[in-house]
Parts: structure tokens; C-alpha cells; sequence
């Protein structure tokens, strides 16, 4: 059933005050993060199969079999809280207090330090009044 017209308008109310109170949190909901169920199945394949190994590598008392299953296990897991790489296609930006888009930075060729970044973020953090 779609949203009556007064819902629509309560709805990007609560959009424009979410996104004027947390800039960050509105930025990371509109950004979509689908991952692909061959990854949850490998996953749990792997896992399954890693349990099985490490029981089976205890109950034969080989110890490279167990640490091959838990190995497994530890990767299966791994794989299912990584995040997805990036593809080129999607949304690039963070949302500002005011629902605008800011353009993401373009890639710089060289990586930066850990110093440099932080250095980076204080001198925006100082630009923006403290926020």
C-alpha cells in the first residue's frame, strides 16, 4: 500500500532531521551494502567443513588436521564480517548538515600515514566548528 501524502511529507521530515542531527549515521544508511548469498553459503561451507576436520583431526590425534580445520573455520568467519570490496558504481560522498553532497576526495596515488590523516581530520574538524 503506498504512503498517503501526509506520510510522505512526515517521512522526509524525519529524513532532513536525521540527516541534520547525524551526518554520519544518515550517510552510512543511504549507502547500500549488498553482499551475494555465495558468500554466506561459502561461508558456512566453510565452516561446516572446518568443524568436521577439526573434530575428525582430534579423534585421529593429527594435530596439522585440526589446526587445517580451525584454520578454515577461523576463515569461513572471516569472510562473512569482511566488508565487501567497493565497485566502482554507487553512491561517493558524505551527506552534510544542510542534505547536501559533498564529493568524496579523488584517490590520491600514494598512500598517506596514519599522522597525515589525522592531521587531515583535525584541520576539517577546526573548518567546520568543531563538529
Amino acid at each position: 500500500m503506498p504512503l498517503s501524502e501526509y506520510e510522505q511529507k512526515v517521512l522526509e521530515q524525519m529524513e532532513r532531521a536525521l540527516t541534520s542531527d547525524d551526518p554520519r549515521l544518515a550517510n552510512t544508511l543511504q549507502s547500500p551494502r549488498r553482499r551475494s548469498a555465495w558468500r554466506y553459503v561459502l561461508a558456512g561451507l566453510g565452516v561446516v567443513v572446518g568443524l568436521l576436520l577439526l573434530v575428525l583431526g582430534a579423534a585421529l590425534s593429527q594435530t596439522w588436521l585440526g589446526v587445517a580445520g580451525f584454520a578454515l573455520m577461523f576463515g569461513g568467519v572471516v569472510l562473512v564480517f569482511q566488508r565487501p570490496r567497493r565497485s566502482g558504481g554507487g553512491p561517493v560522498g558524505t551527506v552534510q548538515t544542510d542534505g547536501s553532497v559533498r564529493p568524496a576526495a579523488p584517490a590520491k596515488a600514494s598512500r598517506t600515514t596514519f599522522l597525515n590523516r589525522l592531521e587531515e581530520r583535525w584541520e576539517r574538524r577546526r573548518e567546520q566548528g568543531g563538529r
